[in-house]
Order: structure tokens, then C-alpha cells, then sequence
């Protein structure tokens, strides 16, 4: 095996895909990028490429593969989405940061587990709709680390703690842009004060559903699944000042709060170092000054995306898949600016309750109600 880590980036011309390249470059000595894959932004992806001397590229528009391979002479350049899956499968490849947006992950995440590679996940999406699937072939040590800040604080507070000792998990959230603000005064808010989020730089996608609180119940179910407890276990709390990530606590009343600069590099260098810890890619906190820790309850009236996302989680089967998929699709219509802030979570109420509810089984089965849902949801829309 290569003294360095091998890794490959699925999704590197986004946030996360970003974030994790700026760190690779500050520890050349411990990382190898081996591997980048991209949806369509063509000209980024062949920088990241030539500057970190990539051998195999994938894109994930076809049309985009020729002239990415002519500005790529010593590469492997492939397209289409099953060429950005065979990237993670690669053998020259130890890690796969999975920084996919949305449903289309859930194949990357499968191939990189059959291959039994480390899984530095990121695309939440993967366990919200295939959650069981994915979690069935995470049979070995660490196969799975995950990158969301949240997630990577409860798996460092588990670190050497007995699994039935959990009585409790906090989840902690921002809040978002519109923390405060009631029901009614949503339905007008504009694309540009929902991207404004007060404490992350994200993707928009994300962003938004962090604005609407979608985000947070996306991230209860993959708690759900990435550490074994119940939705009775798993306690949403507002933090507006994110600075605790989140915390465990335990049967002992004792509680473990993982805190830290607001900086996405932060967990992405950890899935990465695991079990090590490299230095620090921030500035540390200066708890001196750092003033006052708030919490709150959510207010579940004014952002009912939540409540549905946790609905969704506890009916389990393929409703996760019904209700993400709406809500990816009323997402990029508030984007384009085609619908209203307020129409998200009415779209994915409208779609879970047509969703004729099955057991999950497949892939495949996956896919076919991702496609039912996106068709219904802009039907609604």
C-alpha cells in the first residue's frame, strides 16, 4: 500500500469537494488525490485535475468528456453516471469522500462499501433513502466516517463508549436565516435571504434545506442509521451560535459535547486522518471571548419541512425516498425562482401522502420511487 492516503472525490467542484481538496493540498506528504469526479462543471473539475496531477477524471454530463479529455492529455477521462461510480471502485484507491448532492450518491456509497474502501460520507442522501442498504454492507472497522459536522461530532463522542450506554443524542441545529420568524411571514422570503445563512458557507441545495429545516431532519435519519438508535433517542436542539456540533449523552447523566470553529474543513480533515489528528486547518476558538452558548427548541409551526422529514423517517420503507425526492425537486424550482419558499414543504406533504408506501429491497426499487416522486412532486409544483 502507498505510504500516503489514496482518495478520491466524488463531487470535488462542489463545497465540500472544495473544502476537502484545499486540505489534501496542505498535507501532500499524507494524501494522494487519485481520483476526481464532477456533475458538469467541466472547466473547475480540469483545474483540480491538472493542479493535483489526477489520473482518472469522470464527469457526469457525456457531452462534457471530450473537451475534458483534450485538456487533460495524461488522464483517464470517462462520463456518465455510472463512470463517476467506478471511480470509487478503483483499487489504487484506499478513501472515497462521497460529496455528491442528492439521491445520486446511494450508488457511490453501495460500490464504495462492496469494495470494502473506508467511506467518508458526506451525501447524507445515501443513508435518508437507502439507509438499510447501505448500513448492510458497513461490516467492517471505520468503513464508514461521516463528514457532516453533526455526525462527525456524535462519532467522535462515541469514541470508546459502549453502544448501550447511549441514553440520549443531541442533534444540534443553527436555526438558519429565519430563525424567529413565524409561519406567516415565510411564504415571501426571496432566494437570496434563504441562501444567507448565518453561520455555514454551503452549497445552495443544502443551504437551503438548512433554512428550512429540512436539512436537520435529513440529518436525524441519517443519526438513525449511522449509529443504531431509536427517533425517541435522537433530540433536535437550535444552537444559533454553532459552536457545539453536537453531543452525546449517557445513561450516567454524563454528556459529551464535540466543539469547534464553524468550518467544514474541521470534519472533512478528520474523516480523513482517522484515527489521527493533523493540524488544525482554522484558527482555534477562543472560548474567552466567545461569549454566550443559546439553545432552543425548534419551532416545528413555522417550519413544518422538519416535522415531515422526521415522519418520514419513522414510516421507514421507501417513504424517505418519496419525501427526499420532493423535496430536491421543489428545491431546485425555489432556486430557479419558478415557486415560493412555502411550497417546498407543502410539495413533499403532497407527495408522502400519494406515496403508495413498500418495504425497501433494492437499488433499483430506490430509483423507481425517486422517479415516481419527482414527477409527482412537479405535478404539485
Amino acid at each position: 500500500m502507498s505510504s500516503r492516503l489514496r482518495i478520491a472525490i466524488l463531487g470535488s467542484t462542489g463545497s465540500i469537494g472544495r473544502q476537502a481538496l484545499d486540505v489534501a493540498s496542505r498535507f501532500p506528504e499524507l494524501i494522494e488525490v487519485v481520483a476526481l469526479a464532477a456533475g458538469r462543471n467541466a472547466a473547475a473539475l480540469g483545474q483540480q485535475a491538472s493542479h493535483f496531477n489526477v489520473k482518472h477524471v469522470a464527469i457526469a454530463e457525456p457531452a462534457l468528456e471530450a473537451g475534458l479529455a483534450s485538456a487533460l492529455p495524461d488522464a483517464e477521462v470517462t462520463s456518465g453516471a455510472g463512470a463517476v461510480v467506478e471511480l470509487a471502485t478503483l483499487p489504487e484507491v484506499d478513501l472515497v469522500l462521497n460529496a455528491l448532492v442528492g439521491a445520486a450518491g446511494l450508488r457511490a456509497s453501495v460500490a464504495t462499501l462492496k469494495t470494502r474502501k473506508r467511506l467518508a460520507l458526506a451525501n447524507k442522501e445515501s443513508l435518508v433513502v437507502g439507509g438499510e442498504l447501505v448500513m448492510a454492507l458497513a461490516t467492517y472497522p471505520n468503513a464508514i466516517i461521516p463528514v457532516d459536522s453533526e455526525h462527525s461530532a456524535i462519532f467522535q463522542c462515541l469514541l470508546g463508549e459502549p453502544a448501550e450506554s447511549v441514553s440520549r443524542i443531541w442533534l444540534t441545529a443553527s436555526g438558519g436565516p429565519f430563525r424567529g420568524r413565524d409561519r406567516a411571514s415565510l411564504a415571501s422570503v426571496t432566494v437570496a435571504e434563504a441562501l444567507a445563512h448565518p453561520r455555514w458557507t454551503m452549497g445552495p441545495k443544502i443551504t437551503i434545506d438548512s433554512s428550512t429545516l429540512m436539512n436537520k431532519g435529513l440529518e436525524a435519519i441519517e443519526a438513525r442509521h449511522l449509529f443504531g438508535v431509536g427517533y425517541d433517542t435522537i433530540k433536535i436542539v437550535v444552537h444559533p451560535q454553532s459552536c457545539i456540533h453536537s453531543m452525546v449523552e449517557f445513561a450516567d447523566g454524563s454528556v459529551k459535547a464535540h466543539l469547534g470553529a464553524t468550518d467544514m474543513r474541521i470534519p472533512i480533515q478528520y474523516a480523513l486522518s482517522h484515527p489521527d489528528r493533523w493540524g488544525a486547518p482554522v484558527p482555534p476558538v477562543d472560548f474567552a471571548t466567545l461569549g454566550t452558548l443559546d439553545f432552543e427548541e425548534p419551532d416545528y409551526d413555522a417550519f413544518p419541512a422538519l416535522t415531515l422529514a422526521l415522519e418520514a423517517g419513522r414510516i421507514a420503507g421507501t417513504m424517505p425516498t418519496a419525501m427526499n425526492a420532493a423535496n430536491e425537486v421543489a428545491v431546485a424550482a425555489f432556486l430557479s425562482g419558478e415557486t415560493g419558499f412555502m411550497d417546498i414543504p407543502r410539495t413533499v406533504e403532497a407527495v408522502m401522502g400519494a406515496h403508495d408506501l413498500q418495504a425497501l429491497e433494492s437499488i433499483e426499487q430506490v430509483e423507481a420511487v425517486d422517479e415516481w416522486a419527482r414527477a409527482k412532486a412537479r405535478e404539485t409544483l
